[in-house]
């Protein structure tokens, strides 16, 4: 009996084939197959009567690794296909068919694969935490527990899609500022380093006193050019290091998070895209019927900052020692009072989910026309640093040739 069941547990591994060949009547025909080996599929093929032309065992290794939009893509795609009743193996079967990534192809596979042996859904995500955390296979097994895994999925997709768009919004809000700045960088590198001194050459043949801000921009010049190695190193292996530390960093990612929210400029914007996760969050754990104690284990996470993080554990102390969540919110301090408030009305008329969807549609649209206004606000302040550090520069190497035609 024990060799039975270890033999009935011990699976031959199967690979996705890729085959063509032509039927009886002669027609190209191509398909896919999923078997342990070549020699299986020639097999089977043959059966068919399939003169086979070509057999190739799809790629698994390579290809980009695996972002966040290929997760949301997939459970976008797992969703729709379970509301439509395909069966669950078949509609990874179809999901990995239809990845052009190797990689995602092959994570799609092996949970397939642990699916196919017994092995629940939720159970296999977790298996993969680099993809798959807290809040998703949370929900999966909620959706598993209560027969309703399409609605829950539906749910996480679109919650995916809603964290996803804040993300890019903002990206895309620094990415201009980040860009220009780096272009700038580089402009004045290449002045300092080749125009400059072919300025001082011809100014050194004037023979005459060089007014101040002109032998300020030389100097710089000599200093870039004795030691542009040293410089460009220091920039680059700071900003490296920086971000490595608020990588790998308890203690920084801590000060720079709060930091942020106290920022001048981006403050508002981070502040109000962290409030708009947080609720999203805990209204699709609540949602989908996960108790308040253990939704607020992923929220805080979910919210992308460790001061909300940390609001959020001390929430949970006191809601699992008998408090209320508004009493519990308010008294950290952090959420704005109409976040509040909506949760207040929400837990006295039993609608806590929706209340908390109503609040993180009002902050993803304010996070819309922050990024709007912060587009619009950043442009003529870009132009104004670069015309004062470009218009410096161009009106000191000009001014020993204003005062030599004054002379003449």
């Amino acid at each position: 009996m024990a060799t039975a069941a270890a033999t009935a547990t011990k699976r031959v591994k199967e690979f996705v084939f890729e085959w063509e060949g032509k039927d009886k009547n002669g027609k190209i025909v191509r398909g896919e197959v999923r078997a342990g080996g070549e020699a299986v599929v020639n097999a089977s093929l043959r059966r068919q009567g399939i003169l086979i032309t070509k057999v190739k065992k799809r790629r698994t290794t390579g290809g980009s690794a695996i972002k966040q939009k290929d997760i949301a893509i997939f459970t976008r795609q797992l969703s729709t296909m379970m509301r439509a009743g395909v069966p669950l193996l078949q509609a990874f079967d179809i999901v990995a068919r239809g990845s052009s990534n190797p990689k995602m192809t092959k994570l799609l596979t092996d949970i397939r694969n642990d699916v196919e042996t017994g092995t629940s859904l939720s159970s296999a995500f977790r298996k993969h935490p680099l993809y798959f955390d807290a809040l998703y296979c949370n929900l999966v097994e909620a959706g598993e527990a209560g027969g309703i895994l399409d609605t829950l999925l539906d749910r996480l997709a679109i919650y995916q899609e809603k964290t996803m768009a804040i993300r890019n919004k903002i990206k895309s809000a620094l990415m201009y500022p980040v860009a220009v700045m780096v272009v700038a960088f580089i402009v004045l590198a290449v002045i300092m380093l080749f125009v400059i001194p072919v300025f001082k050459e011809v100014f050194t043949s004037f023979g005459a006193d060089l007014p101040a801000p002109t032998l300020f921009v030389i100097a710089l010049s000599e200093i870039f050019v004795s030691y542009w190695w040293a410089i460009f190193g220091f920039l680059g292996g700071g900003i490296y290091f920086f971000f490595e530390s608020w990588k790998r960093s308890e203690k920084m990612q801590r000060t720079m998070d709060r930091l942020l929210l106290k920022a001048p400029v981006f403050g508002s914007l981070v502040n109000k895209s962290a409030i708009a996760r947080w609720t999203r969050t805990l209204s699709t754990m609540f949602a989908a019927g996960v108790p308040l104690v253990e939704a607020l284990d992923s929220v805080g996470g979910a919210s992308g900052n460790a001061v909300f993080k940390d609001a959020t554990e001390q929430i949970q102390k006191d809601v699992s020692t008998g408090a209320s969540l508004t009493n519990s919110m308010q008294t950290t301090g952090v959420f704005p009072t109409m976040v509040i408030q909506m949760c207040a009305i929400g837990e006295e008329s039993g609608s806590l989910d929706a209340m908390l969807g109503k609040a993180a549609e009002f902050y993803e649209d304010e996070v819309d026309e922050a990024v709007k206004g912060l587009s619009s606000l950043m442009e003529p302040f870009i132009i104004v640093i670069l015309g004062t550090l470009i218009g410096g520069i161009v009106v000191s190497m000009y001014l020993p040739i204003f005062k030599l035609g004054a002379v003449v």
